[in-house]
C-alpha cells in the first residue's frame, strides 16, 4: 500500500483536531456559560416584549457575526415559525457611516456614535469582542450604559475590559480566536432560536 504524502496526513490531522478543539470548545461553553446564555434569552425577550430592539457591533469576523445574528432576527431562524419580524440592527453595515465616523472622529468611536444616534433607553446592545479589548466596542458599552439600555458582550479569553464594561459578559473559554467565534455564533443562534421559540413557537 503505497504511503500517503507527508502534506496530505498533516492536513487530514490538522482537520481532525480542528474539529475536536471545536467540539471541546462548544463543550466547555455548555458547562461555564449556560447561566449567562439563558439571562440573556431573557434580557432580550424583555427588550422585545417592550417594543425596544437589539443593535449588534464587532469588528472583521465579530462585524460578520453582528450582521448574521441581526439578520435571524429581521427575517426568522426556524422555517416552521410565521412570525413578525423583530428590530435588530447591525452597526457593522453602513459603509458610509463606518468611514465618514473613522475619518471626523475616529474609528474607536463610531460604534458609539450609532448607539447614540439609534439607541433609547431599554434596547439591548450586543458587543462582540473575542479580546474584549476592542475600543470601538467598549466606547459603545459605555455609551449605551448612559443611555440606560442593557449591555451584553460575547467575548473570549479572559473576558478583556469589556468583562466590566457590559452588564451581562459571556465569555467563551477559549485563548484561539477560531473557536471563540465558532463559540459566538453558536451562542446567538442558541439565543435568538431560544428567544424565537419562547415568543412565537
Amino acid at each position: 500500500m503505497a504511503h500517503l504524502p507527508l502534506t496530505l496526513v498533516y492536513r487530514q490531522s490538522f482537520i481532525q483536531d480542528s474539529l475536536k478543539a471545536s467540539a471541546e470548545t462548544k463543550l466547555k461553553i455548555a458547562e461555564h456559560c449556560n447561566g449567562d446564555i439563558s439571562k440573556a434569552i431573557d434580557i432580550i425577550i424583555k427588550a422585545f416584549k417592550n417594543k425596544k430592539k437589539v443593535l449588534l457591533c464587532g469588528n472583521g469576523g465579530s462585524a460578520a457575526d453582528a450582521q448574521h445574528l441581526a439578520t435571524e432576527c429581521v427575517i426568522r431562524l426556524s422555517p416552521t415559525i410565521m412570525r413578525p419580524g423583530l428590530p435588530a440592527i447591525a452597526l457593522t453595515t453602513d459603509a458610509s457611516n463606518l468611514t465618514a465616523g473613522a475619518n471626523d472622529i475616529g474609528y474607536d468611536k463610531v460604534f458609539a456614535r450609532s448607539v447614540e444616534a439609534l439607541g433609547n433607553e431599554g434596547d439591548v446592545l450586543i458587543g462582540i469582542s473575542t479580546s474584549g479589548n476592542s475600543a470601538s466596542v467598549n466606547n459603545a458599552f459605555t455609551k449605551a450604559r448612559e443611555m440606560k439600555m442593557a449591555t451584553i458582550g460575547f467575548l473570549g479569553k479572559d473576558g478583556g475590559a469589556a468583562k466590566g464594561m457590559c452588564d451581562l459578559p459571556i465569555i467563551v473559554p477559549s485563548n484561539d480566536t477560531q473557536r471563540i467565534q465558532e463559540g459566538h455564533i453558536t451562542i446567538g443562534h442558541i439565543i435568538f432560536q431560544e428567544v424565537e421559540q419562547e415568543m412565537f413557537g
